[in-house]
């Protein structure tokens, strides 16, 4: 393992590092959470649509409102938000604000009068009138898209997990080693037996693989940078002390990361090797490294 520690070892490590990302298909949009999400309103959307470009609309929008009130609970979805109530400031001077729950059990003539003017001082009602908006459920789907766009950071991540894992499931399945994924202490004690003192309770460990012929436990942390920022040093050093946890339970830690965010954010993934800590890529894993550091 000592040729892991070398500085032949860190060069290797930036010439390959991947600057093309790391992108599948599935990463743009999570259609299956759109469609879910447009499902449980998509009668009550059909019903406000009718309200589309009618001149008397906030008349049609509160006798909708008024006989079918569960179209109310449409709103949020058509102004992009996932709170099922709001506040409004209606008054700066004063700082007086107006409350809207979207999900109450009965509306008053009163509570519907002012979630119609809540839709037209939200713009949404003129965009109706005015049939800039032609289909309220296209209309939502699309705000729904979105809405998903915020997760595709997360998605990113996971892809990146996906990846290492193939790796991580052949080899443990090659050389008879057992592994866990998004484990915890509790979760290593109840499947080996194993105890850990743990810096966080709530510490999630991406995969932990274990070797029982000595009962030698991997920590693999897992992460993507396709760009830099503070981010990146921030978790250098986070996992400078995390190696330095693990090892002094016998714990052997290792960091796959990757990306060209990297490529100009170099110092602090060198302060995190020179230490003495497992640090490999994509390029690597394809090329048999993860067998040198567990065979």
């Amino acid at each position: 393992m000592k040729t892991l520690y070398a500085v032949e070892h860190f060069e290797k490590f930036i010439d390959t590092l991947n600057l093309k990302g790391i992108l599948q298909y599935d990463y743009f949009v999570n259609w299956a959470k759109v469609l879910n999400n447009i499902e449980p309103i998509e009668k009550e959307l059909n019903l406000l649509n009718t309200a589309v470009g009618k001149e008397n609309i906030e008349e049609l929008l509160f006798n909708i409102f008024k006989e079918y009130p569960k179209t109310i609970k449409a709103l949020p979805a058509l102004l992009a938000i996932r709170d099922k109530s709001v506040n409004i400031l209606i008054d700066k001077t004063n700082y007086i604000h107006k409350h809207f729950n979207f999900k109450q059990k009965k509306f008053s003539d009163s509570d519907i009068d002012s979630l119609v003017d809540f839709v037209m001082k939200s713009g949404l009602g003129e965009l109706i009138k005015n049939k800039q908006i032609k289909s309220l459920p296209d209309y939502c789907t699309g705000v729904e898209v979105g809405l998903d766009s915020n997760g595709r950071k997360n998605r990113g991540g996971t892809q990146m997990e996906q990846l290492v894992e193939s790796f991580v499931a052949i080899l443990c399945h090659e050389h008879e080693l057992e592994y866990l994924a998004q484990a915890n202490a509790k979760k290593i004690k109840e499947t080996w037996n194993i105890e850990l003192q743990v810096d966080k309770s709530s510490r999630i460990i991406d995969f932990v693989i274990y070797r029982k012929q000595d009962s030698k436990l991997f920590f693999i942390e897992v992460n993507f940078y396709s760009g830099g920022g503070s981010k990146l040093k921030s978790t250098a050093t986070e996992y400078i002390e995390m190696s330095r946890f693990w090892k002094n339970q016998d714990v052997e830690f290792i960091w796959v990361t990757d990306g060209k965010g990297w490529s100009n954010t170099q110092n602090p993934l060198k302060d995190y090797f020179e230490r003495g800590n497992l640090l490999i890529n994509i390029d690597m894993l394809q090329n048999g490294y993860l067998e040198k550091i567990i065979l």
